[in-house]
């Protein structure tokens, strides 16, 4: 399996806040950019003309960019980053002090916001990734989502710690996944 993903590019007006399911808008040039560079690359690799996206606008746009250049888009739910609940699209600052040290005490477990637990992100990411064909796909994804992914497919398991969890993938930065993913289990330090 080999996964080519881009994180989208970077959204307006979300600086300081809960970014997961909250769908933010994106410069149009932005979004033109990294369709291009996507057509480029596949065009230079000869890889298929089928690009998978998220169905937020911030990765769903740039899949529908594509599609008016006559690729085929399929919009995965899957790809989606994580869910905070109700905390998504509030400032950090105004989530309770509490919420967080709770989740911090259950990294892998706690729903934060009443959203998606870390265990259920990692165990929706592996689902899909083991589903994927053997020939490369081209998708556009989240940072969060694309942290767990190689995580997964490096073998190193959930993080237990949030002071863990790797530091984000740069907007439009184009990642390879090629191993086959592993179990979502917690990881060891």
């Amino acid at each position: 399996m080999s996964l080519y993903i881009w994180r989208h590019p970077k959204p307006i007006k979300v600086q300081g806040i809960c970014l997961g399911r909250t769908d933010a808008p994106v410069d149009a040039r932005k979004l033109r950019r990294l369709a291009n560079q996507i057509q480029g690359f596949a065009r230079c690799h000869r890889l298929p003309k089928v690009i998978h996206t998220s169905p937020l606008q911030r990765s769903a746009e740039v899949g529908r960019l594509l599609a008016e250049r006559g690729w085929q888009w399929r919009v995965v739910a899957e790809l989606q980053e994580m869910d905070f609940g109700h905390w998504d699209g509030r400032p950090w600052a105004s989530i309770d002090r509490e919420e967080m040290d709770a989740w911090c005490a259950d990294f892998t477990g706690y729903a934060p916001g009443g959203g998606e637990s870390l265990r259920a992100f990692f165990a929706r990411i592996n689902r899909w990734l083991n589903a994927l064909p053997e020939e490369p796909v081209l998708a556009v994804g989240h940072a969060g989502w694309i942290n767990a992914a190689r995580l997964l497919a490096s073998g190193r398991g959930m993080p237990t710690q949030a002071e863990d969890w790797p530091p984000a993938v740069r907007y439009r930065q184009r990642v390879v996944i090629s191993a086959a993913p592993a179990e979502p289990a917690p990881r060891r330090i």
